[in-house]
């Protein structure tokens, strides 16, 4: 089942994403998690340019956000990168501010979800 909902996911998003109503940004503001020291630190990424937070190595493709009449909500496509795992992809796929559930990264230290997009 959860490969099915991740199946849709992939395939789905990004068209919702980019579709009528989504506004294109050049910068995505993410909140990152290390478990093991509890720190939450906040990452500004500009689409296209590569950051790090711990041994993650966050890469920002796209980052769309809603126009104001409408619901907020933004979202950025993201691969994100292990290099505790020999740089070993461990995402890839839109994550949305509204819903960081519907598709997050499941790592064992780090937590990473989107805030906004500008």
């Amino acid at each position: 089942m959860r490969r099915l909902v991740l199946a849709f996911t992939l395939a789905a998003m990004p068209a919702l994403a980019q579709g009528p109503g989504w506004i294109p940004g050049q910068t995505a503001e993410l909140q990152a998690l290390d478990k093991v020291t509890a720190r939450i630190s906040t990452i500004e990424a500009r689409v296209g340019q590569t950051v790090r937070f711990g041994t993650l190595e966050i890469e920002v493709a796209a980052c769309h956000r809603r126009p104001p009449d409408e619901q907020p909500d933004a979202a950025a496509w993201l691969t994100v990168k292990d290099n505790r795992l020999n740089g070993q992809r461990v995402f890839a796929g839109w994550m949305f501010a509204a819903s960081p559930a519907l598709n997050m990264l499941e790592h064992a230290v780090y937590d990473l979800r989107v805030l906004e997009c500008r």
